[in-house]
């Protein structure tokens, strides 16, 4: 610490020497002409032409000899060697960039391209002006860099060395670009709905608490936008989506973080198999754009996107992995051997919910290829319609990945009535302490009795479609600045 602190204030004296010999060190503007992978891009047809160019970036890798200096400028579209001559910019020029230049400032160079008789491609300097002057020296050993957590705390640093990181990111902008697209290409309405939610609801979870204080009113940050979306469909819209943060609080691992970005659409006159059709279509849509095949690695697994998708109905996916025949088992008995698998279950949580955290340990793990999950038992989800034939089921799927829950989704329960009786039902779990159990929403029922038309929903954490398109293990990896526990 001691070190770093001796070399700020080297910096800082350094700053003072660019002050004194009268340049801004920190100047608002840059004639900047060409960004560096242009110029890479071209460089036969601009050296041919003799053209003047300006380029600014970050200065690295600082090395001379004699009256020479080279250095790499990075732009963070790419990087190129630039070659400073004191007999080109002059003795005081070149003393004045020795004395008070450092690897990590941000500089205005403005010079020529020429090859180097390596072959290498560079420009050479006739002039060159700071930008930002670095008072920090960049980390020596970045590379490589063993602590993770580090690079997430410092993602600017990881960002500046690594730029496999900086392509995983534009991937990820790319990643969602696509989806808009997909979307508004089968005429769904890109829309905004509420953060701050008098009432959450759409998912179980626990939430956020805050206050507002100038309505002297408790808020939550939603968990979900879905009971907002499906207001529009009241209001007339028949195909909407939100791409947007939700904030859970509960748990962190590798596949949660308590801040992430949801996808969440809703169409009406359309039912979850026709939700499941158009799943399929926008998974292909997405890998053919981003990565031009139906296939790709995962995990060191190849994974093939190929229509058509297995389905599985949950209840013989659970008794097929563990002997457990749902619709005959009681509510204790399924507790127990959840217990005895090691699963902590509390004694307000109800049935279906037992065999999906049984499901989630088991049997998920082992789903690596694109699987719909179908059918999973009424009580398990209290936003879905149950099955027409056999109402003790859902009319819902979950699309599971590299043994990863991707999406979510169903045929939307539009009946106010029996909405209203499984949000009761939802209410006596949390008073009985299940703190992310569904609460009684009015508004969101009164709206329901003015008539939903039928209508299917869909939800996805884009940040692990992200991880699984990027070829990530942690979603930490595909969030720019993950929620990080402080230091001290």
């Amino acid at each position: 610490m001691a070190n770093i602190d001796n070399l700020k204030k080297n910096r800082e004296k350094k700053l003072k020497k660019i002050v004194e010999r009268g340049f801004n060190p920190y100047p608002a503007r840059t004639k900047r002409t060409d960004t560096i992978s242009v110029v890479i891009e071209n460089f036969e047809k601009i050296a041919k032409k003799e053209e003047i160019l300006i380029l600014a970036g970050r200065l690295k890798s600082l090395r001379g000899h004699g009256g020479v200096l080279f250095f790499d400028l990075d732009d963070g579209s790419g990087q190129i060697q630039i070659l400073l001559r004191k007999d080109k910019i002059g003795e005081k020029n070149y003393q004045f960039f020795k004395e008070v230049f450092d690897i990590g400032d941000f500089i205005e160079v403005r010079g020529s391209l020429f090859k180097t008789k390596t072959g290498e491609k560079s420009l050479l300097v006739k002039d060159f002006k700071i930008l930002a002057k670095s008072l920090r020296p960049l980390p020596e050993k970045w590379h490589g860099f063993k602590n993770v957590e580090e690079r997430y705390r410092k993602r600017y640093l990881d960002l500046i060395f690594n730029p496999g990181v900086r392509k995983k990111f534009r991937q990820r902008s790319a990643i969602i670009k696509k989806t808009r697209e997909f979307l508004e290409g089968k005429d769904f309405l890109e829309v905004e709905t509420p953060i701050l939610q008098p009432i959450y609801g759409g998912a179980r979870a626990r939430p956020f608490k805050t206050h507002l204080n100038a309505l002297d009113m408790d808020l939550y940050l939603r968990i979900s936008p879905e009971l907002y979306l499906k207001r529009l469909l009241v209001g007339g819209f028949e195909k909407v989506y939100e791409i947007g943060k939700c904030f859970r609080n509960e748990g962190m691992d590798k596949n949660h973080n308590p801040d992430f970005t949801m996808l969440e659409f809703y169409w009406a006159y359309a039912d979850y198999k026709a939700m499941m059709k158009l799943t399929e279509e926008m998974f292909q849509y997405l890998l053919k754009e981003i990565l031009g095949s139906l296939s790709l690695e995962y995990q060191g697994k190849k994974i093939n996107f190929k229509k058509p998708w297995d389905r599985i109905d949950f209840n013989d996916l659970l008794a097929r992995d563990t002997k457990i025949k749902f619709k005959e088992i009681d509510r204790a008995t399924l507790a127990q051997k959840a217990r005895d698998m090691g699963i902590p279950i509390e004694e307000e949580r109800p049935k279906a919910e037992i065999a999906d955290e049984i499901y989630k340990k088991i049997s998920r793990p082992k789903l690596w290829q694109p699987t719909f999950i179908i059918h999973h038992p009424l009580g398990f989800q209290p936003l879905a319609k149950s099955r027409d034939k056999q109402p003790d089921e859902l009319a819902n799927f979950q699309l599971v990945v590299g043994g990863v829950e991707l999406v979510n989704a169903f045929s939307e329960l539009n009946n106010p009535q029996e909405q209203r009786r499984r949000f009761k039902e939802q209410e006596k779990f949390f008073q009985a302490g299940l703190e992310e159990a569904q609460r009684l929403d009015e508004d969101y029922l009164e709206a329901l009795e003015y008539a939903m038309p039928p209508a299917a929903g869909f939800g996805m954490g884009l940040d692990r479609l992200v991880s699984l398109l990027t070829d990530s293990n942690n979603l930490r990896e595909v969030i720019l600045f993950p929620t990080m526990k402080p230091k001290s």
